[in-house]
């Protein structure tokens, strides 16, 4: 896979605990909200694309095996989200609240 945002991140991702791996993938999300809401298309997709490449790597860290269905499924579900027909009826809402809890929580472990 060849990074196109964060690069030379990959290496250390495995570092950080799931918890913040997808707090961080949330951050991104966040911001593709925020732009979206703002009329900015290409800076939302820009986010989009950023917080994908995280789940990717999110996805590809060995330790998240035992996780690995319910990722794959946010990765659909976003991409669905944000360029597709929406068949999950996610919401900017439904995305913050569920990414608002891994922030809190790599938060806590800090």
């Amino acid at each position: 896979m060849t990074n196109l945002f964060h690069t030379d991140l990959e290496q250390r991702w495995s570092q950080f605990t799931l918890v913040e791996q997808m707090a961080n993938v949330g951050a991104e999300i966040g911001r593709a909200i925020a732009w979206r809401k703002k009329g900015e298309k290409p800076m939302s997709i820009n986010a989009l694309y950023r917080g994908l490449e995280l789940l990717d790597f999110t996805i590809n860290d060995k330790k998240n095996k035992d996780s690995l269905k319910e990722i794959l499924r946010v990765r659909e579900a976003l991409v669905d989200f944000f360029l597709g027909d929406n068949i999950y009826k996610s919401s900017d809402t439904i995305w913050e609240k569920y990414f608002y809890f891994f922030n809190t929580a790599a938060r806590k472990n800090r």
